[in-house]
């Protein structure tokens, strides 16, 4: 094959890390590459909750795609992906057609409601620089409506997060440090803020450590925050969430929810045709779709078992990062005309939780659980490792964290 034919969709984790690896991999004339993104910038999908609070501005999280990628041997296009047809080897935009030998798929995530009434229209989700920025801009308003008011409205101070996961938890712990300079600029007194995480499971951070669980809850709650364990959201409105717990129906007064408790595979995958669970393609050991062998996936759209649990993977940023450098590999084995693939063992070096500004827990180095400021700093080397990777020590210093004891 002759200069096959290469395209990337989605500029996240695994579609920004596969174009960059291939470009170092590969020369001009060896493939044409094509990336194709919705917007001219990556982002840092784990910074957002952060951008959300509006603790950490925007354009920090935001890279412009051409800072990190050679346009002389990658193409990159600016549109919407509409549909992929496998069948023809195409992919469908709103703006043109492109047609490949390999494709690889790495579209993100979507929102997963579970059917909860009212939960699409009223309640916002944390999966974008733009939803991050909506969510800051309505906190922020409805702060400043509040004393403008000669009624003023409890549910606007009273701020809940559905689902006491990961980005649910790193979300409580920023507006935890959020909220208490939003009361002193807008002259409102902490305590009648309210910050409410309502989670349906029995324990905050499911299937995480119970000692580091257990420090997160506690470190949270003495900056304000109130839990509702076993909760099972039934209802949003604009102006209340009901909940239950104990067989008992419940409500709170607000119009801020702030839903984290669940996503899928991006849902175009499965109105392509591709065998999908809520959007997630289950891949042969070397990436690569079980329909069809001339198509990757990556990131949230790829699903991948565990042998020792019997588990799929959970769709994090290390995983995604780790399949694009795999992925890259294996493109180039078929570039170069090899048959024979490498399979993808993922290579988990811990997980961390941010608390706040300079709180976190973690699990690092087989199983080594960090508490407060070390578990931090470390969460800070992690995301600055990844800069690095993405763009060298130009892109660190311009994007990196690298106060850390702030």
């Amino acid at each position: 094959m002759n200069n096959p034919n290469i395209v990337i969709l989605g500029a996240g984790y695994g579609g920004i890390m596969t174009a960059v690896k291939l470009q170092k991999s590969l020369g001009a004339n060896d493939a044409n590459i094509t990336l194709v993104n919705k917007h001219s910038y990556h982002y840092q999908t784990t910074w957002l909750h952060e951008n959300a609070a509006g603790t950490l501005h925007h354009d920090k999280t935001r890279i412009a795609i051409k800072d990190v990628v050679d346009t002389s041997k990658i193409n990159f296009v600016q549109d919407t992906v509409t549909n992929i047809l496998p069948e023809e080897k195409k992919v469908k935009l709103e703006n043109s057609e492109l047609s490949y030998d390999y494709l690889v798929i790495g579209l993100g995530f979507e929102a997963a409601t579970f059917g909860i009434p009212g939960l699409k229209e009223h309640a916002y989700t944390i999966n974008s620089i733009n939803s991050s920025r909506l969510i800051r801009q309505h906190i922020e308003y409805n702060f400043a409506k509040y004393n403008n008011e000669a009624n003023p409205k409890e549910e606007r101070l009273n701020l809940v997060v559905g689902g006491a996961g990961f980005t649910g938890i790193e979300f409580a712990g920023e507006l935890a440090n959020r909220v208490p300079e939003l009361c002193k600029e807008y002259d409102i007194p902490r305590e009648k803020v309210r910050i409410v995480v309502v989670e349906a499971a029995p324990t905050a951070l499911p299937g995480f450590d119970p000692e580091l669980v257990e420090y997160a809850m506690n470190s949270l709650e003495a900056k304000g925050v109130e839990f509702k364990i076993g909760a099972m959201i039934k209802e949003v409105t604009g102006d209340k969430l009901v909940f239950e717990k104990d067989e008992q129906r419940e409500e709170i007064a607000t119009n801020t929810v702030v839903w984290a408790a669940g996503v899928r595979g991006n849902s175009l995958v499965e109105e392509s045709g591709f065998e999908a669970n809520r959007g997630r393609i289950e891949v042969d050991p070397d990436l690569r779709s079980k329909q069809y062998s001339d198509v990757f996936i990556v990131g949230d759209c790829a699903l991948i078992f565990n042998d020792e649990t019997g588990r799929p993977y959970p769709p994090t940023a290390q995983i995604a990062i780790q399949q694009a450098e795999q992925t890259a590999a294996n493109l180039k084995k078929l570039v170069q005309g090899e048959k024979e693939l490498e399979p993808f063992n993922p290579d988990l070096k811990g997980t961390v939780a941010s608390l706040g500004h300079d709180d976190a827990i973690g699990v690092v180095f087989d199983d080594k659980k960090l508490f407060g400021w070390s578990a931090s700093a470390m969460k800070k080397v992690i995301d600055n490792r990844y800069l690095l990777k993405l763009g060298g020590v130009g892109l660190l210093l311009k994007k990196g964290k690298l106060n850390f004891f702030k």
